[in-house]
């Protein structure tokens, strides 16, 4: 059976879902029988999408017709706005054109300023009547409940602040109400207290506090009632304040303490002159402290403990230690004592400096004895020295500088100041010059006013303008005094100044020795005692503050008040600020100071040598070593000293034991060693390659140097080593014209040194004359009358 396709078909190509709906539902002959319930079946499907699209071309319709009708309304709304604005344009050209709003402001201005005043009046009124009603709620509750009336004084303080604080932003207005509110605060505060402390001082005076209470007594219910009402009251006032606060119950409990104290030190009785503040008013202080102390910290401790352990101030030993609390309380009392003191050193520079010592040693006491921290539990309690200092450390260091100066000026101007001090120290020792001494003694009491100072730039002054300005001053003492010397041994000093009698006699001679060593001896004394001073932990600790701050500053600015880093740099040392981990405080003085000794010991040396070369002038030119002897083989320890050596063995037994005395073993041995050097090439030179001797003049010039190591070496062990060339030179000068045991004769070292040199050096080392070379080996025997024969 044939399906004819619709004539309105909608498109030529084949519609492949219809093919597969018509496959499926005729799959075989026998689904032809349903094709009418079939057509039928898509009949009625076609009329459902026919009423689908009828009803979707309405609404199409409906929809085209409603967008018409807002755009159409669209359109009247911006014709009415367009109408709109061009009236308003014409009503504000009208309104501009028109003077009558400017003259309406103008007449309205007054009235809102009054408007405004009655506005500002009412709530500034307000305000205080808010004032009043916290400050009589508050006092309401006094003195049955301390923490109700702290509650409306809490208000009221955080109203006073907050007033400030928009004061400064609105540039000072109001200044009337502000100062207002903060009074009243203030007075309601003092109010509060006094209400509270009357209670207290009632129950303290029925129990006459002080003198009808025990030490080791207890306190009794309302007692403490009363106190731990006044701390309660006092808590957020100690909290929120950013300096230490007294205790109220402290301050009550203390108040007859006080007024003892007034009445014994500050009336007028003996108690209270100058003089009994050190030996009466400072021990009577401490010891009212130590007596109520454990009293008050058996009863109150826990009280303290329970308000403040728990809180930012629990490691504070003035609000958590009731010792430490009454320290705080009785302060004041000392501190009204102490002005009147320092008004009293200020017209007496030496009491002045003694009361420093006594205030140091007081806040040291208070910290030591009662672990008082002043309220700064890191740092410590900074001590009622440093709030003198505050005022008077100009006064009080011109007072010690000018002390320490005219003690230096005492010492340098004694009799015995450039005399040596033997006895100083022990044998072998660096022995100084009495000056000297008293100069370290000096400084080291100057260390001990400042040393307990507190403020870096105070303990830098002292250290630079007085120790150093001392040491400096002694330095230069040193420097002039080897100038001096210099210029009167020096030939060309002696013809442009002359040289006194005096000048003369006194470097006769161990003069010259005694002057050199004062330096030398002084120099090294102080070099000694800056270096020890150095490791103490006072200076270790200046010196690791100086590098901090110097590090801080990068080379620019002042370390101190009134000392620039280069100024300190050049006194001190100059790897101040400097990354490395060398360095200390008297660098450039110690600098200076060695400068000076070895500039003594040069001078020494050469002293010495001067001393030698003129004791033996006499020995060396007039002694005749080519004299005969029968002998061919003389013995030197049989033979007398050279009488023309007697005077320069004389003279260095006179050197060695002056020297002995005054120098240190190795300084001694030192000096010893350069000048003997000088001594060998002397007698090297001038005798031995200079004159010509017989067998008895060998030995006798043998038996001289033996004299003369043997009393070398009594003062200096082995000392005559230092001559051990030129003995070795008379050793080959000394041998026999004939073998004796096997012993070489002088012929035939002769004929052994004049070979070659490894012959030469051959022999020498067989004789044991190693320090001898060939050359001269030869030179000597040629000395030898024997050998030119």
């Amino acid at each position: 059976m044939a399906i004819n396709a619709p004539a309105y078909s909608y498109s030529k190509e084949p519609d492949i879902r219809l093919e597969d709906y018509l496959d499926d539902k005729l799959q075989s002959t026998t689904d032809f029988e349903s094709l009418d319930s079939l057509l039928a079946n898509v009949e009625v499907q076609r009329s459902q999408l026919q009423t689908q699209l009828d009803d979707a071309t309405r609404e199409l319709q409906d929809a085209r017709r409603a967008a018409q009708d807002r755009q159409g309304g669209l359109t009247r709304s911006i014709e009415e706005f367009y109408k709109l604005q061009e009236s308003i344009d014409v009503r504000l050209k009208i309104v501009a054109e028109s003077t009558a709003p400017d003259e309406a402001i103008r007449r309205l201005e007054q009235p809102m300023k009054q408007l405004h005043k009655i506005e500002l009046a009412y709530e500034y009124v307000s305000l205080l009547q808010d004032v009043e009603n916290l400050r009589l709620e508050a006092r309401s509750h006094l003195p049955q409940s301390p923490k109700a009336a702290l509650q409306s004084y809490t208000r009221l303080k955080k109203l006073s602040m907050r007033l400030r604080e928009l004061q400064q932003v609105a540039d000072g207005a109001a200044t009337h109400l502000v100062d207002y509110v903060e009074r009243i605060t203030k007075d309601l505060w003092d109010e509060m207290k006094n209400t509270m402390s009357n209670e207290l001082e009632s129950v303290l005076k029925n129990r006459n506090w002080p003198q009808g209470v025990d030490t080791s007594a207890e306190m009794d219910a309302e007692w403490l009632q009363c106190f731990e009402k006044l701390i309660d009251l006092q808590v957020p006032e100690i909290l929120y304040s950013k300096e230490v606060v007294t205790l109220l119950p402290f301050e009550v409990i203390a108040k007859p303490f006080i007024q003892w104290f007034q009445f014994q030190f500050m009336g007028n009785n003996a108690t209270s002159n100058p003089q009994s503040f050190g030996t009466f008013c400072i021990p009577q202080f401490l010891s009212l402290i130590d007596k109520w102390e454990g009293f008050f910290r058996d009863n109150v401790g826990y009280v303290l403990t329970s308000r403040f352990r728990e809180t930012k101030v629990r490691d504070m030993s003035v609000y958590m230690d009731p010792a430490c609390a009454l320290i705080t309380a009785l302060l004041p009392a000392m501190r009204e004592k102490i002005i009147a003191m320092v008004r009293h050193g200020l017209q007496n520079p030496q009491f002045l400096s003694s009361l420093m010592v006594q205030l140091m040693d007081l806040d040291d006491e208070i910290r030591s004895r009662f672990n008082y921290d002043g309220g700064d539990p890191e740092q410590g309690w900074a001590g009622l020295t440093s709030e003198v200092l505050e005022k008077h450390f100009d006064d009080w260091f011109k007072a010690e500088k000018d002390f320490a100066l005219e003690r230096y000026h005492a010492i340098m101007n004694s009799l015995d100041a450039r005399n040596i001090d033997y006895d100083y120290s022990g044998s072998g020792k660096m022995k100084p010059t009495f000056g000297a001494v008293r100069v370290t003694d000096l400084l080291k009491s100057v260390t001990s006013q400042y040393e307990r100072v507190r403020r870096f730039s105070h303990k830098l002054r002292f250290l630079i303008e007085i120790q150093l300005d001392i040491l400096d001053n002694y330095h230069d003492r040193f420097k002039d005094s080897l100038d001096t010397y210099y210029t009167i041994n020096s030939t060309l000093g002696r013809t442009l100044h002359g040289l006194t009698k005096e000048q003369a006699a006194a470097l006769e001679g161990t003069g010259a020795f005694e002057t050199l060593c004062k330096v030398l001896g002084s120099s090294d004394h102080i070099i000694s005692t800056l270096k020890d001073w150095s490791n103490e932990e006072f200076f270790v600790t200046l010196w690791e503050q100086l590098q901090a701050r110097a590090k801080r500053t990068h080379g620019d600015g002042n370390i101190a008040s009134g000392m620039s880093y280069e100024d300190v740099k050049d006194r001190t040392s100059a790897v101040v600020g400097s990354d490395g981990d060398g360095g200390i405080l008297f660098d450039e003085t110690i600098a200076a100071y060695t400068h000076r000794r070895k500039a003594a010991e040069e001078y020494l040396v050469a002293a010495l040598i001067d001393s030698h070369q003129k004791a033996f002038r006499p020995y060396i030119t007039k002694t005749q070593w080519t004299t005969i002897s029968d002998n061919t083989h003389v013995e030197s320890s049989r033979l007398s000293v050279t009488p023309e050596l007697d005077e320069p063995l004389k003279i260095l037994n006179r050197n060695l034991t002056f020297l002995a005395a005054a120098l240190s073993t190795a300084v001694h041995r030192r000096i010893w060693r350069d000048s003997l050097d000088k001594l060998q090439d002397m007698l090297w030179t001038n005798i031995l390659m200079t004159q010509n001797f017989t067998t008895l003049g060998a030995a006798q010039f043998m038996r001289d140097l033996e004299a003369i190591g043997s009393l070398i070496n009594r003062h200096i062990p082995d000392g005559s080593a230092a001559l051990s060339t030129l003995h070795d030179g008379i050793g080959l000068l000394n041998l026999p014209l004939e073998a004796v045991n096997g012993a070489v004769s002088l012929q035939q070292a002769s004929d052994r040194i004049f070979t070659d040199n490894t012959e030469a050096k051959k022999l020498l080392a067989e004789l044991g004359l190693e320090s001898l070379t060939p050359a001269n080996a030869r030179k000597i025997l040629q000395r030898r009358v024997e050998n030119s024969e």
